[in-house]
């Protein structure tokens, strides 16, 4: 029982942490000490320096403040003229930053009585429109080189330290082929001509974080596995900066500065945005982790063999283990090197899998966020609906007799704003608390359809439950599903571990009220200490979330039972690899490809967070569906863990897949790099 509960607490501890990490770095984007440039004094730039935090250089040219944007040194610029000034964007930057720019000196610009125009640096594309694609390619290449780590710790210190190394290295050019062969031919985020110079930054990051890992691990043991996680993958990607370093809080900006992570993000965008400018403080922090990581691996390695120098003949036994020998039917064994040793390539290749899913989903579903048939309400007689609709903006039209049932239907979460016509006047209105993407979306491309037609369009935000305090983009909630999922999950996994077999009938009561104390502490972390989340909603996140917990354990112990430690694995792949690309999060369902848009109902990531958001923004409106498909998942796995509790059939064992390789793997893989 002890163990029990400890395991469980080790669980809600770490989990919690990690929900603090996340929330607290993401949940409020905005400029904090932004590097911004101008080439003179200016009133504009003053009532922006008052209301956002600028950190202002100033150039001696146009010519100079454009070098710098093109550098990546600055997030903008402004040019003072004499009757007319000049906006410089730069949206591979920061898409974020872009959007606090440009209305930040719009609103300035009309309050002092002067024109602009503006001029984009390093414009985002099509296929990387939010600017993620950077922390979309961090996923493969920071969690494989811990996967690797992780899986590799109890089957590889019997291998010598350099045969560990090479075949590390081996494992590292793996993943950063697979992960330019997904970014580039399979889903087009990154143009080939890109791809190839990213290759070795792909290798490079894959090899700089297991390295550091098994160094750690050469020094801590088992417990290496866990200061790894919680560095490189919690606070390391939390502190990432992938919407934007300077967005960040100021300490997440510090902390981020000394991990792996920032500093791999930063390598990718400036090699694919930024002509590679300024990629060599990356490159050599990077480098010095390897190699720290290495030389810590070579010293323990040294003192393990001085300290149990074993005997010649027991010596040369281990060497025929270690290369791969094999007896012969004519005679004695004779030594047949092998690259992997046998005993390897089970982890490598689930390693390999599992790595190449977060490539693969996390950049198909998320790379290229476009509004398919978004449901939208239209009030009056207007063509503006139709004008304002393209390839990358379709919307699903509703048409409402009056105001007060299009905000009726807003209220209730079916559409996401409403257009209401008047003649030349029209009034949009984008509600903030459904999407954190469509309300930018939305007013961009009416305000582009109205300037064309000559008519004129007032944009008011609209929250049928206004937005918490520090959540102004509504992305807590989205934000929160990875450490309740992970929660989930882990806590199978280590708990089974603890009790030492998968048989223990009291394992679901277990889960039950480790799901209950864990959602209590995720919503008090959320609402209390971060006001991420209306104090008004406290009692009712709460259940939801230790439903959301619980519905996974259950699962994963289900699968536990039934096919040994590769059931976690097989968990992860389902909720985390599939599952949590296809819920929408926090852009939306429209904003999901056909394949993700039709898959995300029938999984318990989608509707857990539809149950979430719609409970705290929408006054618990279309809940029916999400709460029924969680409820079901829950009951219907906790009746067939019972049954298989008192059946107990027979364990699957898979060689190379270990309890202690598949809850490593299972604390690990989440998605840090793109969030938001």
């Amino acid at each position: 029982m002890k163990k029990s509960l400890v395991a469980l607490v080790t669980v809600g501890v770490v989990g919690a942490f990690f929900g603090l990490c996340l929330v607290s770095a993401l949940q409020l984007l905005e400029p904090r000490d932004m590097p911004f440039g101008v080439t003179g004094p200016s009133p504009v730039v003053d009532a922006v320096k008052s209301k956002l935090s600028l950190d202002v250089t100033t150039y001696s040219s146009e010519a100079d403040l454009t070098q710098a944007a093109e550098d990546g040194d600055i997030y903008g610029g402004y040019i003072p003229g004499s009757s007319s000034d000049k906006l410089v964007t730069v949206p591979a930057k920061s898409f974020f930053g872009e959007v606090y720019v440009r209305g930040g000196f719009a609103e300035a610009a009309k309050e002092s009585d002067r024109t602009f125009t503006t001029t984009v640096i390093a414009p985002l594309p099509t296929s990387d429109r939010t600017g993620s694609v950077a922390g979309l390619l961090l996923l493969p290449t920071l969690i494989g080189g811990y996967l690797y780590a992780s899986m590799m710790f109890p089957y590889a210190r019997a291998a010598s330290a350099w045969r560990r190394v090479a075949i590390l290295l081996g494992f590292s050019i793996v993943i950063a082929v697979i992960t330019g062969v997904v970014a580039g031919p399979v889903t087009g985020a990154v143009p080939a001509s890109y791809v190839w110079p990213l290759l070795p930054c792909f290798a490079l990051v894959t090899a700089t974080v297991a390295l550091a890992a098994v160094g750690i691990q050469a020094v801590l043991g088992k417990a290496g596995s866990l200061v790894v996680a919680v560095a490189f993958i919690m606070v390391g990607g939390a502190g990432a900066g992938g919407a934007g370093v300077a967005l960040l809080p100021t300490y997440w900006q510090h902390i981020g500065a000394v991990l792996p992570p920032r500093y791999a993000i930063e390598l990718y965008r400036n090699v694919r945005y930024f002509d590679g400018h300024n990629i060599l403080p990356s490159i050599a922090v990077l480098l010095a982790y390897g190699l720290a990581g290495l030389a810590l691996l070579l010293v323990m390695e040294r003192r393990r063999a001085a300290k149990n120098q074993p005997a010649h003949a027991g010596a040369a036994t281990e060497a025929t283990t270690d290369t791969g020998a094999e007896a012969t039917a004519d005679g004695p064994a004779e030594t047949r090197r092998r690259f992997v040793p046998k005993n390897l390539v089970a982890p490598v290749l689930l390693a390999v899998l599992v790595t190449t899913l977060f490539a693969l989903n996390y950049m198909s579903s998320a790379h290229e966020p476009v509004a398919t048939d978004m449901p939208f309400g239209v009030v009056g007689s207007t063509s503006l609906a139709e004008d304002a609709q393209g390839d990358l903006f379709s919307l699903k039209i509703t048409e409402y007799p009056d105001q007060a049932s299009a905000t009726d239907a807003m209220n209730r979460g079916q559409i996401y704003g409403a257009l209401i016509a008047s003649g030349s006047s029209n009034e949009l209105i984008v509600v903030s608390s459904i999407s954190a993407l469509s309300p930018l979306d939305i007013a961009a491309n009416f305000e582009k359809a109205a300037k064309s037609a000559g008519q004129t369009i007032t944009v008011t935000a609209y929250a049928p439950t206004p937005l918490a305090p520090k959540d102004p983009f509504a992305l807590v909630l989205a934000t929160l599903m990875v450490p309740l999922l992970v929660g989930g999950y882990v806590a199978t996994a280590l708990l089974t571990n603890a009790m030492g077999s998968a048989w223990s009938r009291w394992r679901g009561l277990w889960l039950v009220g480790f799901a209950v104390v864990f959602g209590l502490v995720i919503d008090l972390i959320a609402t209390y200490w971060l006001d991420g989340i209306p104090t008004a909603s406290f009692w009712i996140v709460w259940p939801i979330m230790s439903l959301i917990v619980v519905t996974v354990s259950l699962f994963a112990a289900v699968l536990r039972r039934l096919l040994g430690p590769l059931g976690i694995l097989v968990t992860v792949i389902l909720f985390m690899q599939f599952g949590n690309p296809s819920s929408g999060g926090s852009n939306g369902v429209p904003y999901l490809p056909p394949f993700w848009h039709d898959l995300g109902p029938f999984l318990p990531p989608r509707n857990g967070y539809d149950l979430l958001r719609n409970t705290v923004y929408f006054g618990g409106n279309g809940i029916g569906q999400a709460l029924t498909v969680l409820l079901a998942y829950t009951l219907i796995a906790g009746g067939i863990l019972f049954f298989l509790e008192w059946y107990r059939p027979q364990e699957l064992s898979v060689p190379g897949v270990d309890k202690e390789t598949a809850a490593s793997a299972a604390s690990v893989s989440v998605p840090v790099g793109p969030l938001p």
